[in-house]
C-alpha cells in the first residue's frame, strides 16, 4: 500500500502542542551534559560536525515520559526513539525556525521548488450510453393502408437504408400511381408530372421506387415500405392485418454509428470541463479497452435531486460494439492555466462548432453538419497559445489550511543552519496533487513538503506565531483528540462520544488498514488490530486528532477497550469520508450496523463485502447485525439495500 503522510487539516491547537512538545525534545531540548550524537532517521548521514558522541538518553517524540539509555521502539506507540540532543532556535523573525542539520534529518524535512507550468488534473465521471437523438427516424403512415405482410416483425432487427420493412395495400396509393402514369404518358416534363412525382416522394417512396413505377408502366395494388435510413428497429407499433391511418407510427429506427454518452458531473468538476474536450471511457463489456468521445453539450442547470450536471459526449461507434444502456466510467484530463482556464495548445487559433465539437477549422466559417457559425476556441474557455504565462504551483502536501487561511513554510536560502519561515499565501484551484498559487510565492522558492507540521509545532513551543496559533504568545490548551466534549454525542451508557473528521483523500489511503483492523477485531485478535493501527500511523504521522485516537488504540489493554469507543469513532469518520466523496475510493464499501453495541442506537462499521463479520463482539456474536447500505466506488451516489 502506498502511504503518504497527510496532515489532518482539522487538527486542534492542542494536538499541535503535543507534537510540538515531542519535536521540542530534539529541536529545543536542554543540554543533558553529554555530547550530542548525529542520528539521522533517514540514514542520510546529515549531521553537525561537532556532534560526535553517542547520546545517553533516548525518548519518544509523542510520549516524552519514555526515556531509555539506548535506541529502540516506544513501548506505547512503537515509534522509533530519538536522541535528546542540544539544539536551539534563532530569533530571526516572528515565524522563523532554525535547526541543526541532524535535527532536520530527524524531523525528516523535505522541500521542493515552486514551479511554473500547466499542471494536470483528472476528472472522473460515471454515466450511461444512449441513442444519438439526431440519428433517430420515425416511419409513419403517409397514406391510409392495410399491413398485409411484415418483414420486420420484431424489434432489434438491424436494417440498411432501402431494405424492405412491410408490404401494404392502399387504394389511395394506387390512385396516386395512376395519376403519375397518366401525366407522364401525356408529358414527362410537365408540371403535373412533377407534382405527381413529388406527391409520391412525400409519401416516403424512394427515387428508385418511383422510377420502377414509370418503367413498368403499371400501378401496383401492393406496395413495399422501405427503410429511410440504416440502423436498428427499436420500436414496432403495427402487426400484420392492421389498418393504419395517415400519421400513425409504424416503426422507429435508430442509427447506432454514433452514440451519446451522458455523464454526471459535480459542480466542482465544471471548472475543468469544456466543449470539445476529449473524454476517455471504459465499459465492463470490454475490460482493458479505452474508448474516446468529445464533450458536445453541458446542461445549463443543476439537477435538484442528484446535485449533478449532465455532460453529453459524442461517441463514434462505426463497428457498433458499444450498446445503448451500457454503463461507462469516464476520465477527462485537463491542463490548467492562469485563472483556472483549460490550457489546450492544440486549439490555438482554431475555430470550433459549439454544437458539433468534432468540427474544428483553422478559421471562421460554418459547421459542416448544422450550419452554425464556428466560434474561437478562447470563447469556449481555452487558452489560445503558449504565450500566456504559466501559473505558479506547489505540491498539495506543502499547504497547511485552516478555515480561509493557507500557510506554507519556505526554506530560507544562504543560511548557516537549515532555517524555515512560515508564510500565508493565496491559493488557486487544486489540480490533482498540486495547488495553483495566486499570490504569496515566487518561482524558485523552496517550500516544505514534508515536516511542515513539526516546524509549526516547534514554533508554538517558542510562543511564536504559527499556522495553528497565528497570534503567537504561547500555545492553546492541551490535547483533546475528541474536540469539545460539549459538542459531542453521548451514548446511552453515559460515555461521551466525540466527533472526528477525516478528509476523503486521507481516508482512501487508510481504508486498507482499517479493513484489516475490522477483520482482526471480528477475529478477536488484539495484536493484529494494534498492528493495523500502527500501520495507519505510518500514513497519518503522529500529530493531530486521528493519530491521537490511534495512540489510544495502541494503549488499549483489551479488545473491549479498543472497540468501544475508539473503533466506533474511527468507523464513523471513515463512513462519513466515504459518503462525502465516493470517487476518492477505488473499491465499493458496505456499511454494516449492529443494534446491540449500545442500547437504543447500536454502532456502524465498514466492510469490503458480505458476509457480515461483527468487530464489536467477535466470535461471541459474529453474525449479529445487518447490511445498512453500499457506498459505490467511482459513483455519484450510494445506494441503500434493504435487508
Amino acid at each position: 500500500m502506498n502511504r503518504k503522510p497527510i496532515v489532518t487539516l482539522a487538527a486542534s491547537v492542542g494536538a499541535a502542542l503535543v507534537i510540538g512538545l515531542g519535536i521540542g525534545r530534539f529541536v529545543l531540548a536542554p543540554d543533558t551534559g553529554h555530547e550530542g550524537h548525529n542520528h539521522a532517521a533517514d540514514g542520510s548521514g546529515l549531521a553537525d560536525q561537532s556532534a560526535t558522541a553517542e547520546p545517553s538518553t533516548w525518548t519518544c517524540s509523542m510520549h516524552p515520559q519514555i526515556q531509555q539509555p539506548e535506541p529502540g521502539d516506544c513501548p506505547i506507540c512503537g515509534m522509533d526513539l530519538i536522541p535528546l540532543e542540544k539544539d536551539s532556535g534563532t530569533d530571526e523573525g516572528p515565524r522563523v525556525m532554525s535547526m541543526s542539520k541532524s535535527s532536520k534529518a530527524l524531523a525528516e524535512i523535505q522541500t521542493t521548488a515552486v514551479q511554473r507550468g500547466f499542471p494536470s488534473t483528472e476528472v472522473r465521471l460515471v454515466g450511461k450510453l444512449a441513442y444519438d437523438e439526431t440519428k433517430e427516424k420515425s416511419l409513419t403512415a403517409r397514406f391510409p393502408a392495410r399491413i398485409d405482410e411484415l418483414f420486420v416483425n420484431y424489434t432489434g432487427i438491424a436494417v440498411k437504408r432501402g431494405e424492405h420493412l412491410a408490404k401494404v395495400y392502399s387504394p389511395e396509393l394506387l390512385t396516386a400511381q395512376r395519376e403519375l402514369l397518366t401525366s407522364y404518358r401525356s408529358d414527362p416534363s410537365s408540371s403535373i408530372t412533377a407534382a405527381a412525382r413529388e406527391k409520391l416522394r412525400l409519401w416516403d417512396l424512394l427515387p428508385d421506387q418511383i422510377d420502377a413505377i414509370l418503367e413498368s408502366g403499371q400501378a401496383k395494388d401492393h406496395f413495399i415500405l422501405r427503410a429511410p435510413i440504416g440502423g436498428v428497429v427499436v420500436s414496432k407499433k403495427v402487426n400484420e392485418g392492421d389498418y393504419v391511418k395517415t400519421g400513425e407510427s409504424l416503426f422507429r429506427i435508430v442509427d447506432l454509428d454514433e452514440l451519446w454518452l451522458y455523464l454526471d458531473a459535480y459542480e466542482s468538476d465544471l471548472a475543468w470541463l469544456r466543449y470539445g474536450q476529449d473524454v476517455a471511457f471504459t465499459v465492463e463489456a470490454f475490460p482493458g479497452e479505452t474508448f474516446h468521445g468529445q464533450i458536445a453539450f453541458i446542461e445549463p442547470e443543476v439537477d435538484s435531486k442528484t446535485r449533478t450536471i449532465q455532460v453529453r459526449v459524442n461517441v463514434p461507434n462505426e463497428d457498433r460494439r458499444l450498446k445503448p444502456g451500457m454503463f461507462a466510467k469516464g476520465l477527462v484530463e485537463a491542463q490548467l492555466a492562469e485563472g483556472g482556464k483549460v490550457y489546450a495548445p492544440e486549439f490555438a487559433g482554431k475555430w470550433i462548432s459549439p454544437m458539433h465539437p468534432e468540427i474544428v477549422k483553422d478559421g471562421p466559417g460554418d459547421c459542416d453538419i448544422c450550419g452554425m457559425d464556428l466560434v474561437p476556441a478562447e470563447e469556449l474557455g481555452y487558452v489560445r497559445d503558449e504565450e500566456d504565462e504559466a501559473p505558479l504551483y506547489v505540491p498539495a502536501s506543502a499547504v497547511m489550511r485552516t478555515g480561509k487561511r493557507a500557510v506554507v513554510y519556505i526554506e530560507k536560502p544562504d543560511t548557516e543552519r537549515p532555517t524555515y519561515e512560515g508564510r500565508e499565501i493565496v491559493l488557486g484551484p487544486r489540480a490533482g496533487n498540486q495547488f495553483l498559487v495566486a499570490a504569496g510565492l515566487d518561482e524558485g522558492e523552496r517550500v516544505v513538503t514534508k515536516g511542515a507540521f513539526k516546524i509549526d509545532s516547534a514554533l508554538q513551543i517558542q510562543a511564536k506565531p504559527s499556522m495553528m496559533n497565528p497570534q503567537g504568545g504561547g500555545p492553546a490548551p492541551g490535547h483533546n483528540h475528541g474536540g469539545d466534549p460539549a459538542q459531542g454525542s453521548e451514548d446511552h451508557s453515559g460515555h461521551q462520544m466525540s466527533a472526528l473528521e477525516i478528509a476523503p483523500e486521507q481516508a482512501s489511503q487508510l481504508v486498507g488498514d482499517y479493513l484489516e483492523m475490522q477483520a482482526a477485531l471480528a477475529g478477536d485478535d488484539l495484536e493484529a488490530a494494534k498492528a493495523s493501527a500502527k500501520a495507519m500511523m505510518e500514513t497519518t504521522g503522529h500529530s493531530g486528532e486521528l493519530p491521537a485516537l490511534l495512540h489510544d488504540m495502541l494503549a488499549a489493554k483489551s479488545l473491549d477497550a479498543l472497540r468501544k469507543p475508539h473503533f466506533e469513532i474511527l468507523s464513523n469518520a471513515m463512513i462519513a469520508a466515504a459518503k462525502a466523496d465516493p470517487n476518492a475510493f477505488d473499491q465499493s464499501l458496505t456499511v454494516m450496523h449492529c443494534p446491540m453495541v449500545y442500547p437504543n442506537r447500536g454502532a456502524d462499521w465498514l466492510q469490503r463485502s458480505e458476509p457480515l463479520q461483527n468487530p464489536y463482539f467477535g466470535a461471541m456474536m459474529l453474525k449479529c447485525g445487518e447490511v445498512k447500505e453500499t457506498i459505490e466506488a467511482n459513483s455519484d451516489a450510494h445506494q441503500g439495500h434493504a435487508h
